[in-house]
């Protein structure tokens, strides 16, 4: 929709001098047409005049500006982005207080399309989003003396024109805005599932080899366990019962039962190792499940790029056909201003002829 003019008067335009900031100096010979314009796509209010093709006033309005009357026709404000001090010079009083009335209203509405936009990038954390002005002047600068205006020409009648509304994002451009955050949140849950994974994987090798080294001792265990069952019944079956031999029945029946404690023990580690197992595996199904998720967004996310890079192109060609358009628009101003001008001097020299005569 780009940038329109909301409100516009005439005025003598002053800048306050850079190098002794005490005195003022004019920037046009004549009154000059001074507005406000509205971007509705950036959400910002300025205040521009030109004197012919020069800008001679260029103002972004923000919250913390003060628009200063310093006499019944005179007022002024401070712009630390262009680091000067403004200053307007009316016909009239009434057409002051207009403008400083609408210089409030519109450092309101920045200052809610401020807050709107602070509100928006603490919902949104990571998205990417507009920069907003920083460093301006929390209050102006002392009040200078207002040069004297009783010379100034009588002004044209201020227009006010309504702003269009801002228009809303896309569903395109919100999915786009959040694509990133989902993209960072997946690729931190697989480069977890990824770490886990290689844990889990050195565990089970370790588990496995530990395994088979167990199984080949359970099966030495249980061989020596056999050879000492028949050599307890060999010595049972014997008749001669000395304390030697219950001393070896004693000793081989603890061997025994520390065989089978050892036994038991393995097998209780044998299936906590399974269980870590069948977890490693369902981790591996969430990891692949993630990475087809991962691999989606990507692509969605590279479909709503070329959406954007198409809508950006488009953009910049509307932009560009509206600045020829206001070109046009300013050119055709000036011309009309000038004649206005000299239709004014044309009567006010017929109504002295008149009262000459």
């Amino acid at each position: 929709m780009g940038e329109q003019p909301i409100y516009s008067t005439r005025a003598h335009a002053f800048q306050i001098d850079p190098n002794t900031k005490k005195n003022w100096v004019p920037t046009s010979k004549h009154a000059v047409t001074v507005s406000y314009f509205y971007d509705s796509t950036r959400n910002v209010y300025r205040i521009i005049s030109l004197d012919g093709t020069k800008a001679i006033i260029n103002s972004t309005i923000s919250p913390n500006m003060t628009f200063t009357k310093t006499s019944q026709k005179f007022g002024q404000w401070a712009d630390s982005r262009a680091n000067t001090v403004y200053g307007l010079g009316f016909s009239t009083e009434h057409h002051l207080t207009k403008f400083a009335e609408k210089f409030s209203e519109y450092k309101e509405a920045a200052r809610q399309a401020k807050g709107k936009s602070q509100d928006g990038k603490m919902e949104l954390a990571t998205s990417p989003s507009q920069e907003s002005p920083a460093g301006e002047l929390s209050s102006p600068l002392t009040p200078v003396t207002p040069p004297a205006m009783d010379n100034i020409n009588g002004t044209d009648d201020p227009c006010d024109i309504t702003p269009e509304p801002r228009p809303e994002p896309s569903q395109n451009a919100l999915a786009f805005t959040h694509s990133p955050s989902i993209n960072k949140h997946w690729e931190a849950e697989l480069s977890a599932l990824k770490g886990n994974n290689a844990k889990l994987t050195a565990t089970l090798l370790e588990s496995t080899a530990n395994v088979k080294q167990w199984k080949q001792q359970l099966a030495a265990y249980q061989e020596e366990a056999e050879r000492l069952h028949k050599r307890v019944t060999e010595l049972e079956c014997q008749n001669t019962q000395t304390p030697v031999i219950k001393s070896q029945k004693t000793e081989l029946n603890q061997t025994i039962e520390e065989l089978e404690s050892t036994l038991k023990d393995k097998e209780e580690e044998m299936e906590r190792l399974k269980e870590e197992v069948e977890n490693a595996n369902e981790l591996l199904e969430q990891r692949h499940s993630l990475t087809q998720k991962l691999l989606e967004t990507e692509l969605h996310g590279r479909v709503l790029e070329e959406q954007l890079l198409g809508a950006e192109q488009r953009l910049e060609e509307s932009q560009e056909e509206q600045e020829n358009f206001r070109k046009s628009l300013r050119t055709l101003l000036e011309m009309l201003d000038g004649k206005i001008f000299e239709l004014t001097e044309l009567r006010d020299s017929l109504a002295k002829l008149i009262e000459g005569s």
